[in-house]
C-alpha cells in the first residue's frame, strides 16, 4: 500500500530541472520516511484513500483547487499556472489569504475562497489539492469529504524542483497526456490577469518610458544591497533615464536612501503604494526590470518583461521557463556576492534585446 519512492520520484515521465538527489543525499532517510508515513496514516484513517483517483476525465467539470500548502506569491503564481489547461472546466480555488487577491480578476478561476465557511455548497465532481500535507487534507476533508481528488505534487515533498514546469507536467498527466514533451514546455509560463481599473490606474501613474527596480526583500540572501551603485553608472550614461522604485514595505528604508543620494534622478518612487497587481501593470509598461528572485520576478514572468534576474542557491533553471526573457546572474550562496559590472553588462544586454 505505501510507497515511499512518491516523495522523490517525478509522477510524470517526462524531466524537469531538480534537485532530487541532492536532497536524497543531504535529508535523512529516517526524517523524510517518518512524514510520508504520517501523510499516508492521515489520508488512511480519514476515509480519504479510497477518494483518490489518478486522472481527470471530461465528467469533472465542476472542480475545486486547494492550494494552501506553498503561501509564498511565487509558489502560487508557479504552482497554479497549469490551470489554462483547464480552461474548459468550471474551477473554484481555495487558497492562503494573502494570495486571494492576485486571482480575484483571474479568467480561470470562477470564485476564490479563503476561509472553510465562505466555501458556496457546490456539487464538485472533484478536487485538486496541491499535496497531500495535512493542512491540505484537513482543508479538503472539511469542505468535501467525499468527494474524489487528484495531487498536484501528492506526496512529493522535498525536493527544489522547476515548480511551473512541474505543475504544467502534472497536469498534463492528470489528463492523460494530450500534450507531448515538446508542447507543454512550450507553453510552460506563469499567467496573471491585471484588471481593467488597475491598469486605467496605473496608466495615469507611470511614465512615458522607464526601467523598474525591485528593491527589498522577504530573504536577505536574495535582497541586493548595491542598486545605488548600479542607478548611478545607469544614469551616468543616460542622464534623462527615467527610474521607477518598485516593491512592498520592506523596501520602504532603501528607497528613500536612493532619493536622497540621487537628487538628479527622475524617480516615480511607488514602494508600498500600490497592490501586487498594480505593481506586476507597471512591470508590464516597464522596458526593463532589475531584481532578485521573488514574487515580483515571478509575476514579471507572466507578463513577458524583459528582466535582469538575480539569483542565488536556486538557478534560473529551476526558477525559470524557457518562454521567460531573463538575462540571469546567480550566486551559489548569496545575490550581493554579484559584482555591478556584472548587473551592469546584463543591463546592456536587456537594452540591445529591446531593438
Amino acid at each position: 500500500m505505501f510507497s515511499f519512492n512518491k516523495t522523490y520520484k517525478l509522477p510524470f515521465k517526462y524531466n524537469i530541472p531538480n534537485c532530487i538527489d541532492f536532497h536524497v543525499q543531504t535529508v535523512n532517510y529516517f526524517k523524510r520516511y517518518l512524514k510520508y508515513f504520517k501523510r499516508e496514516m492521515f489520508i488512511l484513517l480519514n476515509n480519504q484513500k479510497k477518494l483518490e483517483i489518478l486522472k481527470i476525465i471530461p465528467r469533472h467539470t465542476k472542480i475545486l483547487w486547494i492550494n494552501i500548502s506553498a503561501p509564498s506569491l511565487g509558489d502560487s503564481l508557479m504552482d497554479l499556472s497549469s490551470r489554462v489547461m483547464l480552461s474548459d472546466r468550471s474551477i473554484d480555488l481555495f487558497t492562503d489569504s494573502k494570495n486571494a487577491n492576485l486571482y480575484f480578476d483571474d479568467k480561470y478561476f470562477r470564485n476564490i475562497y479563503t476561509k472553510v465557511g465562505d466555501v458556496k455548497k457546490v456539487n464538485y465532481d472533484l478536487v485538486i489539492i496541491d499535496s497531500y500535507s495535512t493542512r491540505s487534507m484537513k482543508t479538503k476533508i472539511r469542505i468535501v469529504p467525499k468527494v474524489q481528488y487528484v495531487g498536484m505534487f501528492g506526496f512529493f515533498n522535498g525536493p527544489e524542483v522547476n515548480r511551473t514546469l512541474f505543475s504544467f507536467h502534472q497536469m498534463n498527466n492528470l489528463l492523460g497526456y494530450i500534450k507531448d514533451e515538446c508542447e507543454i514546455n512550450e507553453i510552460s509560463k506563469n499567467y496573471i490577469s491585471i484588471s481593467k481599473k488597475d491598469q486605467e490606474i496605473v496608466k495615469h501613474l507611470i511614465p512615458e518610458k522607464y526601467i523598474a527596480i525591485v528593491l527589498g526583500g522577504e530573504w536577505k540572501y536574495k535582497t541586493y544591497e548595491k542598486w545605488n551603485e548600479v542607478i548611478d553608472k545607469i544614469i551616468y550614461d543616460d542622464k534623462k533615464l527615467n527610474v521607477v522604485l518598485i516593491g512592498s514595505v520592506n523596501a520602504s528604508r532603501a528607497s528613500k536612501e536612493l532619493l536622497r543620494n540621487f537628487p538628479q534622478c527622475n524617480f516615480s518612487n511607488f514602494v508600498a503604494k500600490l497592490s501586487f497587481n498594480q505593481t506586476v501593470e507597471v512591470i508590464r509598461h516597464s522596458e526593463i526590470l532589475l531584481c532578485s528572485d521573488g514574487g515580483l520576478m515571478h509575476a514579471a514572468n507572466a507578463v513577458n518583461a524583459n528582466i535582469v534576474s538575480l539569483f542565488a542557491r536556486l538557478t534560473g533553471e529551476i526558477l525559470l521557463t524557457n518562454n521567460c526573457i531573463s538575462h540571469n546572474l546567480f550566486d551559489h550562496y548569496d545575490v550581493n556576492n554579484i559584482l555591478v559590472k556584472d548587473v551592469l553588462s546584463k543591463y546592456y544586454e536587456a537594452k540591445n534585446n529591446l531593438n
